[in-house]
């Protein structure tokens, strides 16, 4: 998904907007979540961008994105860009840790 959300629109409220543009934001990850996995796949991962523009976006993590977009328009933007790419994850096991364990080193 690449997006840019527009804040003013005349004869609509700010603060609608937002709200429904967090409301697509969220919808749209729900949807990719929901999608069925790739074989050997654990989970779906996300790359996400955020920013005034497409040209100068920052990566955020997914759990980041409200927060990015609420820090935009505190600071006054009248439109943010949002992108979000599903893929594939796949979990890494944990180390070991060696001071847990039973087994001398």
């Amino acid at each position: 998904m690449k997006k840019t959300y527009t804040l003013k629109i005349e004869g609509k409220n700010r603060d609608r907007l937002l709200d429904a543009s967090k409301h697509d934001i969220r919808k749209y990850v729900k949807r990719e979540r929901s999608k069925v996995l790739p074989e050997g796949a654990d989970f779906w991962d996300f790359d996400c961008k955020v920013g005034i523009s497409d040209a100068s976006c920052a990566t955020v993590h997914v759990a980041e994105i409200m927060a990015a977009v609420d820090a935009l328009v505190t600071d006054g933007a009248d439109q943010f860009y949002v992108e979000i790419n599903s893929k594939p994850g796949h979990r890494a096991a944990r180390p070991v840790a060696l001071e847990n364990s039973d087994i001398a080193p």
